[in-house]
């Protein structure tokens, strides 16, 4: 158990350079480029010399993901990283799935049961793919996939779940952190308050947060200075 009063904390200075080094982390990391470059003229902060390089490489393969161009995004992605979707499966198999589901939606059923059989069924032969395979199948039965059980799969939140896992994948592929220091601060700051309300037993409002939550302020405001976001 902590024994400390939180309000000790009311009036520790913030320093104002970590405040913009993490709103800049979280516009690199979004691949928010003009909206950095921006950022960085009203503030007068150095530009890092190979973030714009970076934001360029990335960004378009983020929105084609984004967009439901599966296979493009794909194409890209083997460009800078190589060997990163033979490496993640689990990814690979989540841009494929997109493709699949931009034909359904298009109504070339035809050629959607075409695309799974030479594109998805393969991966049917690792168990843990066998349900999601099937969610995907269903959409065909539906003549209104999206009024079908597994409408979910066709929806803008789960084309941006897939964009955020590619872009964090090849962020890790190169060495930078997947999260940016704004996300890694909010996790912190998640756990901090339930530890809180677990020793003084106040309560705190819940959120959704991605793994990982345990790095410090410092160390984050630090690795994350040219994230994506």
């Amino acid at each position: 158990m902590m024994d400390l009063d939180p309000r000790q904390y009311e009036h520790v200075a913030i320093n104002d350079n970590d405040v913009r080094n993490i709103v800049l982390s979280y516009l690199v990391h979004n691949c928010f480029k003009e909206t950095a470059e921006s950022f960085i003229a009203c503030t007068g902060m150095k530009q890092p010399d190979d973030y714009p390089v970076d934001i360029d490489k990335r960004k378009p393969i983020f929105h084609f993901a984004l967009e439901g161009n599966a296979l493009k995004a794909i194409e890209l992605t083997e460009q800078l990283a190589h060997d990163l979707l033979e490496q993640n499966k689990d990814l690979h198999f989540d841009l494929l799935s997109l493709h699949f589901v931009e034909l359904v939606c298009s109504r070339k059923c035809t050629e959607a049961l075409e695309f799974a059989q030479t594109k998805l069924t393969p991966f049917g032969k690792v168990h843990k793919y066998v349900e999601k395979l099937e969610d995907f199948m269903a959409l065909l039965a539906y003549e209104e996939p999206e009024k079908s059980p597994m409408f979910h799969l066709l929806s803008m939140e789960y084309r941006q779940q897939v964009a955020d896992s590619l872009n964090r994948a090849i962020l890790a592929y190169a060495n930078q952190p997947s999260y940016s220091a704004m996300e890694r601060l909010v996790q912190q700051t998640a756990v901090v308050r339930q530890s809180l309300h677990q020793e003084f037993g106040k309560p705190v409002g819940t959120q959704t947060l991605p793994p990982n939550p345990t790095i410090g302020v410092e160390q984050a405001t630090t690795e994350q200075h040219f994230t994506r976001r």
